[in-house]
């Protein structure tokens, strides 16, 4: 008698073509495999052959574009008539969460219901419905064109920011003081006024701003750690440094984790990993963005150091596989934080110091993503990144402090460059 297939997991979206995209899947994939999950990845044809390390950890791959609605579930269902068996359903990217939903909801598989899905991707919808439940959040209105958004502005008070109904890694947002600095924020949407259709326009929120990473354990959301972040000052949201876990207070960072649960609770969502925006207010927590993934910025691989042990996406699978979690494990015992290099536009020339960067024996990651000769340009979203430094240390102060000083000692040479566009 033929010996049982070992489960399977259909990994959809796979990694996109960047270095922290394919590391974070990598590391998913080998949680996987830990667990004795066969992998049949999906992805875009495209990215699937511009992503060979991931093909190559898989057992499988198909071209399913993720991004065509229905697509994959269709896909799925074909395979498990046609006797193919997928035991567990996850993705890591950002625009593949709805057709994550969609297969596992066509197989019957655990998974959060497609509908909370889409609402929590169309920022607009994700706001009515905190605001319906009772959670702080800040005026908004989605706008067509520019004549809607002043409209918004002439009955609303500011600042506010620009934005897009669904994007991420802060593209397209922007701050604006007043109506005279809308047309600039329009034009910094994605296919700028013309080409991008509908908006946001929303009062900006005044406070220090987090995050919440964590995983469903059971169908409940558990915190495992809060994350502080830096930006440039505005008019964009530029993110500069995190720290995990967040310097806060005790009560003040369990005020913070007490209203992330009961929101993913009141948005149906039960399932994988979260990534939940937020703010600290006069008026207490303002909750921002909410994903239900992991969250970016090689937080994966920091969460890792400050909780020894973690295995982010390990977790998921024992969740659906029914491996035996202890929440007791699950707590923050170090620290961690990281910097992401903001070198002044222009033209590089040279990169002082960066050696030593690497030799520091607390480093968990670096990279580099110029060389002498590529131009640089502001640094305005998550696609203007060129660098980071993360490191790791007893404390999260400690992390910090030695973050900070690490970037300082990286010196970039720069000359005029006349096209310094991003």
């Amino acid at each position: 008698m033929a010996e049982p297939a070992s489960p399977q997991l259909l990994f959809v979206g796979g990694a996109g073509n960047a270095t922290l995209a394919v590391d974070v899947v990598e590391t998913a994939i080998r949680q996987a495999r830990k667990r004795g999950l066969r992998v049949h990845v999906t992805n875009q044809e495209a990215t699937l052959a511009a992503t060979p390390a991931i093909t190559a950890l898989a057992d499988a791959a198909t071209a399913v574009d993720f991004e065509v609605p229905g697509a994959t579930a269709a896909w799925v269902r074909e395979r498990a008539a046609a006797g193919d068996r997928f035991d567990v359903v996850f993705g890591v990217r950002e625009m593949a969460q709805e057709a994550v939903a969609e297969a596992a909801d066509a197989l019957g598989r655990p998974g959060n219901p497609p509908h909370a899905v889409h609402r929590v991707r169309t920022k607009d919808e994700a706001r009515a419905a905190l605001s319906e439940a009772g959670f702080l959040q800040p005026r908004f209105r989605v706008c067509a064109d520019e004549a809607e958004a002043r409209a918004f502005l002439d009955g609303s008070t500011g600042p506010w920011v620009v934005k897009p109904r669904d994007a991420m890694g802060s593209e397209g947002v922007t701050r604006i003081e007043g109506p005279e600095d809308l047309a600039a924020a329009l034009d910094f949407l994605p296919g700028g006024p013309e080409g991008g259709g509908s908006f946001i326009v929303e009062e900006f929120v005044e406070g220090p701003e987090y995050s919440a990473e964590g995983v469903f354990v059971d169908g409940v959301p558990r915190v495992l750690a809060l994350t502080s972040k830096e930006l440039l000052p505005p008019p964009n949201f530029f993110e500069i440094e995190y720290v995990i876990p967040a310097i806060l207070p005790e009560d003040t960072a369990g005020e913070i984790e007490r209203q992330v649960v009961a929101a993913l609770t009141a948005l149906e969502l039960r399932y994988g990993q979260f990534h939940v925006e937020l703010w600290w207010t006069e008026r207490g927590v303002v909750l921002g963005e909410i994903h239900v993934r992991n969250a970016g910025g090689w937080i994966h691989r920091m969460l890792a150091h400050v909780i020894p042990g973690l295995e982010w996406f390990g977790l998921v699978f024992d969740d659906v596989l029914g491996n035996p979690v202890d929440p007791a494990a699950l707590k923050p015992v170090r620290g961690s934080a990281i910097r992401f290099l903001t070198p002044p536009p222009g033209r590089l020339v040279a990169v002082e110091g960066w050696d030593e960067v690497l030799a520091h024996p607390n480093l968990i990651h670096a990279e580099l993503a110029l060389a002498p000769g590529d131009v640089i340009a502001e640094h305005r979203s998550v696609g203007n990144r060129v660098g980071h430094i993360a490191v790791g240390a007893d404390t999260s102060e400690e992390a910090q402090a030695l973050a900070r000083k690490l970037e300082a000692s990286v010196r970039f040479i720069t000359e005029p460059a006349e096209a310094a566009a991003p």
